[in-house]
C-alpha cells in the first residue's frame, strides 16, 4: 500500500509533456484500479484461523447425561434444500447423486431432512427422485457399514485411489462389487426414464383417443366425423395425469402455469419384498408415496416417510448384504413443486427458496437450513456436524462479521432467514424469551401465556411484537406462525454455562418426532401456493430477498446488516464439492449474471453506502466492493488499449523508461507476487490455477462485466432491459470424450471485446515495429515499453484465443468479421487524427517516407 502511494504520486507529479493526453488516461485508470485493489485488500485484514472438535461435539450432545440419561442426540435439526428447474439442463442422474450424498450423512437419521424443490414440475425429475429414494435403501446402509467417503456413489466409484485400502471387514469385497452392480443398473433406469415415460405417455393417450373415438361413434352415427383432438398429456405410471407441466405444453401444464392443490391424501407403504402398486419404481421398505385422489395438481410429494426415533437394524431377508450391525433408517425426502400461475411474479430461483422454507417449517421445522445446488454433493460425510459446532458455539470472535453469502453450501440459523435482528446479550439474549415444547395435537404453542410469546422485532426502538400479529408479516398460516418460537427455541445454544443466558435446557431436543398426516401435508401444500405471499413481507424482509438476479448476495447483506454474523468453515476434507461450466461462452453467461447482479445491486437501496450502523466498517467495505467490482470494466478495457495506442502515436505513459519508473514497477511486481503466494497457501491451490484465475479476471473484465455495467446503466437511466444470447455453434463429435463440452462454442456478443483488443494490440505491435526499424532515430524505450504491456494483454487473453480456436477451428465468421472491423476502423482513425510524425497528406492518403 505504501509503494503503490508513492508510485501514483510519482505519477501524478511527472506527466508526459508529449502525450498528456495518454498519461491522463492512463493515471485515471491505475488511480482506480489501486482503489479497487484497497477495496478487495482491506476486508482481508481481520483474519480468524478456526478448528472443529467433533469429539467435543459427541460428548455434548450424544453422551448419556444426568439430563439425557438415554444418550439420545440432543443435536438441532436439519432441513436441507436441493434446487432444480431444468430436467434437460440439469441431468437428473446428477441431483439424484446429490440426494444419495445427503441421505447418507454422518448426522442423526431423525433430525436430517432433505427437501427436492424441482421448479420446473417435471415428471422426469419425480422419477428420479424416486429412484434414488429406492436405491438409497442399498447405498445409505453400505455407506455406514464401511464407513465410505465421498457418500456420491458416481464420484466414490470414479475414484483413482485404491478402494480397498483400510477397510478390514472381510465382506466389503463382495458388498462393494454387488453396491456397484446395482448402481449401474440404477444409472441405467434413470438414463432411460425419458424414454420410458414417453413411451408410456403414448400408450395412455393412444388409449384415450380410441375410448374417445368410440364413445363418439356411439353418439353421433350417420354424421360425418372430424379428426378428434385429445391433449397428449403426462402420464404417471399409477394411471394418472401428471400435476406438472407435460412434454408437450397444455393449458395448466405448462412452464409457469400449473396448479397444485391436493384435496385428499392416501399413504401407500410397500411391505418387504413387495413392489409399489402406485409407481412401480419402489422395491425396498420404506417407501411412502402422496398421490391425489382428483388430480388437483401441485404438491410435495413424501418419497421417505419420517424415521422412527430408534435405530432399526436390517435382518437377512430385508437386503441384498449383511446390515445386521447397521441403522437402515433414512432420513425423511420430500418432493416439492410449488404453484405457478399466469399473472404472479415466481420470483425464479428466490421464490422457490420462499417455498421450501414455508413447507419445510410445517413439516419437520429445522431450526438450521442447508441449501444446496442439484449438482452440488456432499463430499464430507461429517460436515454439517463441523457446521454445527460453530452454530451451536456460545461466542466466539467471528471476525469481520464473517465472509459474504455467494451461492450454495450455506448453513442457515431459520430464525435468520425469517428477517428477526440476532440475540442481544444487553437486554434479551434471544428472539424468543421463553421455552417451548414442540407442537403436538394436545398441546398448541398459542396456548402459552401472552407475557410469554413475545418477540422481540428490533433492538433500536424496542418494539414488540406477538405472534398474533404475524400473519401481516408471515401470511396467515397459523402451522407456519407456531413453529416460528419453536424453531427459535431449538435453535439455541446449551444451557450448561453461566455465560449463556437464555439457552435450551440440556435434553430437550431428545422427544421423538411428530409422524406426519394429511392435515400436515395439506397445509405445507397451501403455503406453496402462488398466491399465499401476496400482501407478506416474503421476499422483502423475510426469506430469500427478491429483485435481483444475486439474491444470494442480497440476502446474506440483509442478515449483516441487521447484526447477524457468518462463518467460513473449513473442513478437515472439502465440504462439498460440485460442477462448473467448462466451456467458455457458458461461463462468460455465468459471470455475466452475477456482475448484472452486483450493478443491480450497486443502484439499489443494497448499496453498502447505505448501510446501517450495525455493519462494521470493513464489512461495508466488502460489500461496496461487491456492487463496484463491474465498474473496473470500463477502466481495464481503456488500459488494454493504452499499448496499442500508445504504440501506434510512437509515445508512452511516462516521458521516458528512467530507473525511478522501471523501480517502482520492480517493487511494486514483487510485492504483488508475494501477496500472490501468500493467497496461494492459504486456498492451496497450485501456481497455475492462480495464473488461469489471473487471465480469467482479464477475460470476464473486458467481455461480460463491461455488457453487466451496459446493461445496468442502460436500465436505470433508459428503463430498457437488453440481454446477451449464447446460440450453440459447434460441438465435439465424440460421444465417449467426457470434455466434449469443453470445445463446444457459442457465438455471443460478449466476445467481440476481447477479440478486437487481442487483433488491435497486435497490429498495433506490427505498426510500432515498423515505425522504430524505418525510423531516422530509433525511439526504442518507448517500442519496449509499449511492446511489453501489448505483451501482458496478449498473454491474459491467451486462453481466450485458445478457446476461440476451439478443438478444429471452428469458430463463426462474423465474431473475426465484426471485431476485425472494429480494430481497424479504431486504427485508422487514430492516424486520421494523429498522423505519424514525418508523413504528408496528399489527395486523402497518407505518405511515408
Amino acid at each position: 500500500m505504501a509503494v503503490l502511494g508513492l508510485f501514483l504520486a510519482w505519477r501524478i507529479s511527472h506527466p508526459n509533456e508529449d502525450a498528456r493526453w495518454l498519461w491522463l488516461m492512463s493515471i485515471i485508470c491505475e488511480i482506480w484500479f489501486a482503489f479497487s485493489w484497497l477495496l478487495d485488500q482491506l476486508p482481508k485484514f481481520c483474519p480468524v484461523s478456526r478448528a472443529t472438535d467433533l469429539n467435543v461435539l459427541k460428548d455434548k450432545f450424544e453422551t448419556p447425561s444426568p439430563a439425557n440419561p438415554t444418550g439420545k442426540s440432543d443435536l438441532p435439526g436439519v432441513d436441507i434444500f436441493v434446487s432444480t428447474a431444468d430436467p434437460e439442463k440439469e441431468p437428473p442422474l446428477v441431483t439424484a447423486n446429490t440426494i444419495l450424498s445427503i441421505l447418507a450423512s454422518d448426522y442423526p437419521v431423525e433430525k436430517l431432512s432433505c427437501y427436492v424443490s424441482d421448479d420446473g414440475g417435471a415428471l422426469l425429475t419425480f422419477e428420479a427422485m424416486a429412484e434414488a429414494a429406492s436405491f438409497a435403501n442399498l447405498w445409505v446402509p453400505f455407506c455406514r457399514k464401511h464407513d465410505i467417503e465421498p457418500r456420491n456413489p458416481e464420484s466414490y466409484f470414479s475414484l483413482k485411489k485404491d478402494p480397498f485400502k483400510n477397510k478390514v471387514r472381510s465382506d466389503f469385497v463382495k458388498d462393494r462389487r454387488r453396491v456397484k452392480r446395482e448402481y449401474d443398473e440404477f444409472k441405467v433406469r434413470i438414463n432411460g426414464l425419458p424414454d420410458s415415460i414417453r413411451r408410456r405417455s403414448d400408450a395412455y393417450n393412444a388409449r384415450e383417443e380410441i375410448k374417445a373415438m368410440k364413445l363418439r361413434r356411439q353418439t353421433v352415427e350417420d354424421e360425418p366425423l372430424e379428426p378428434l383432438k385429445v391433449s397428449k398429456a403426462t402420464w404417471m405410471a399409477d394411471g394418472t395425469h401428471w400435476p406438472g407441466t407435460w412434454m408437450v405444453s397444455a393449458p395448466e401444464h405448462s412452464r409457469g402455469d400449473h396448479a397444485g392443490i391436493i384435496q385428499k391424501l392416501f399413504l401407500v407403504s410397500v411391505k418387504p419384498g413387495k413392489s409399489c402398486s402406485v409407481l412401480k419404481i419402489c422395491h425396498t421398505p420404506g417407501i411412502f408415496i402422496l398421490f391425489n385422489q382428483f388430480q388437483l395438481l401441485k404438491f410435495p410429494k413424501v418419497m421417505l416417510k419420517p424415521p422412527s426415533d430408534e435405530p432399526l437394524h436390517g435382518t437377512v431377508d430385508s437386503s441384498p448384504l449383511d446390515f445386521t450391525e447397521v441403522d437402515i433408517r433414512l432420513p425423511m425426502l420430500v418432493y416439492v413443486s410449488r404453484e405457478k400461475r399466469p399473472g404472479y411474479d415466481h420470483n425464479k430461483k428466490a421464490g422457490a427458496m420462499n417455498a421450501l422454507v414455508r413447507a419445510s417449517a410445517i413439516m419437520s421445522n429445522g431450526p438450521f437450513i442447508l441449501n444446496l445446488d442439484c449438482d452440488h454433493y456432499i463430499y464430507n460425510s461429517e460436515a454439517i456436524r463441523e457446521g454445527m459446532c460453530f452454530m451451536m458455539d456460545r461466542g466466539g470472535d467471528h471476525g469481520l462479521q464473517g465472509p459474504v453469502y455467494v451461492g450454495t453450501g450455506c448453513l442457515f440459523r431459520r430464525t435468520a432467514l425469517y428477517g428477526f435482528d440476532p440475540p442481544r446479550s444487553k437486554d434479551h439474549s434471544g428472539c424468543c424469551s421463553c421455552c417451548f415444547a414442540r407442537r403436538n395435537k394436545s398441546t398448541s404453542v398459542n396456548s402459552a401465556p401472552e407475557e410469554h410469546r413475545a418477540l422481540r422485532m428490533g433492538d433500536t426502538d424496542n418494539e414488540e411484537m406477538n405472534p398474533s400479529l404475524f400473519s401481516k408479516r408471515f401470511g396467515n398460516s397459523s402451522f407456519l406462525v407456531d413453529s416460528i418460537p419453536v424453531a427459535e427455541f431449538q435453535g439455541r445454544p446449551l444451557a450448561d454455562h453461566p455465560a449463556v443466558k437464555n439457552g435450551r435446557p440440556p435434553g430437550a431436543l431428545t422427544i421423538p418426532r411428530e409422524l406426519l398426516d394429511a392435515s400436515t401435508v395439506a397445509e405445507a401444500i397451501s403455503v406453496i401456493s402462488c398466491w399465499y405471499e401476496d400482501k407478506t413481507e416474503w421476499g422483502n424482509r423475510v426469506g430469500w430477498i427478491y429483485g435481483s438476479v444475486t439474491e444470494d448476495v442480497v440476502t446474506g447483506y440483509r442478515m449483516h446488516n441487521r447484526g447477524w454474523k457468518s462463518i467460513y468453515c473449513v473442513t478437515k476434507r472439502d465440504a462439498f464439492r460440485g460442477t462448473a461450466p467448462i466451456n467458455l461462452t457458458d461461463r462468460l453467461h455465468q459471470v455475466l449474471r452475477w456482475a448484472t447482479g452486483s450493478v443491480e445491486i450497486f443502484f439499489s437501496r443494497n448499496n453498502a453506502l447505505l448501510a446501517s450502523p450495525r455493519m462494521k466498517l470493513l464489512q461495508r467495505v466488502a460489500y461496496l466492493n461487491v456492487g463496484i467490482y463491474p465498474f473496473t470494466s470500463l477502466f481495464l478495457i481503456v488500459y488494454c488499449f493504452l499499448p496499442a495506442l500508445s504504440l501506434f502515436s510512437g509515445q508512452f505513459i511516462v516521458q521516458s523508461l528512467n530507473v525511478t519508473f522501471l523501480t517502482y514497477l520492480l517493487v511494486i511486481t514483487l510485492t504483488l507476487c508475494i501477496l500472490a503466494m501468500l493467497e496461494i497457501k492459504w486456498s492451496g491451490i497450485n501456481l497455475e490455477e492462480w495464473w488461469r484465475n489471473e487471465q480469467f479476471w482479464l477475460i470476464g473484465g473486458t467481455s461480460a462485466h463491461l455488457a453487466a455495467v451496459l446493461q445496468g446503466l442502460l436500465k436505470v437511466i433508459a428503463g430498457i432491459e437488453i440481454s446477451f444470447t449464447l446460440t450453440s455453434k459447434s460441438a465435439g463429435d465424440d460421444n465417449d470424450d467426457e470434455f466434449a463440452d469443453l470445445y463446444i462454442l457459442k457465438w455471443s456478443s460478449l466476445m467481440i471485446p476481447p477479440i478486437t483488443i487481442m487483433i488491435t494490440n497486435l497490429i498495433a505491435i506490427a505498426v510500432g515495429f515498423s515505425r522504430t526499424i524505418y525510423s531516422a532515430i530509433p525511439q526504442w524505450s518507448r517500442l519496449l515499453g509499449g511492446v511489453f504491456f501489448s505483451f501482458w494483454v496478449l498473454a491474459h487473453l491467451y486462453p481466450f484465443a485458445k478457446g476461440l480456436m476451439g478443438r478444429r477451428g471452428r469458430t463463426p465468421t462474423i465474431v473475426f468479421v465484426w471485431s476485425g472491423l472494429i480494430a481497424i476502423t479504431i486504427s485508422l482513425l487514430w492516424v486520421a487524427i494523429s498522423p505519424p510524425s514525418g508523413s504528408t497528406q496528399i489527395g486523402g492518403s497518407f505518405q511515408f517516407p
